[in-house]
């Protein structure tokens, strides 16, 4: 299992690494750990915090902004026509 590169993806895709870098740092280390836990009641207590983790980066995430209103889209283009 790669959790930590996958983590890594996620984070990078939210850009949160200079928001919450100690929570980045948090969840970068508790899937280093998923990845090596053997367990399987370990596995689950380790995915149950790094799940919680991700929760809260997801939360203090900027908005995507490919995730932009089309009909704001719309209005910019309209602006730039009118020449506003």
């Amino acid at each position: 299992m790669d959790v930590e590169a996958k983590v890594l993806a996620e984070v990078d895709a939210l850009r949160v690494g200079g928001i919450a870098p100690g929570l980045v740092a948090l969840a970068l280390e508790l899937a280093r750990q998923l990845d090596e836990c053997e367990a399987p009641t370990s596995a689950a207590v380790v995915g149950r915090e790094l799940r919680a983790t991700m929760l809260e980066l997801r939360k203090v995430a900027p908005p995507a902004a490919a995730a932009a209103d089309p009909v704001d889209e719309l209005m910019k283009q309209r602006k730039k026509r009118r020449g506003a």
